[in-house]
């Protein structure tokens, strides 16, 4: 199991998860290109250090995932192989502002 960063990320990517993870496994918040953040399913050590400090609520354990926010846990995978088509799956799910 994994952390999954889900819609209220968009357009934030706040560092407050960056900033705690022990494992430096999430990613996105040096490339501009991107509008949210990303926790490596290789890398997460389900440490659970995330998810309290998000200020947006927007980090749950894989199976915690809200309904609403189903659609979110594949995009986390997809962007570890192919960002440019995760990138448009986001533009898709939640148009830019």
């Amino acid at each position: 199991m994994t952390y999954i960063i889900a819609e209220p990320c968009v357009d934030l990517k706040d560092s407050a998860c960056v900033d705690v993870c022990p494992v430096d496994c999430i990613y996105g918040m040096d490339d501009e290109t991107e509008r949210m953040l990303y926790i490596s399913p290789e890398e997460c050590i389900d440490c659970a250090a995330c998810e309290p400090v998000c200020p947006v609520t927007a980090i749950f354990a894989e199976d915690d995932v809200p309904a609403q926010w189903k659609n979110w846990i594949p995009i986390n995978y997809e962007w570890f192989k192919d960002k440019d088509a995760t990138r448009a799956k986001v533009n898709q799910l939640k148009a830019p502002a």
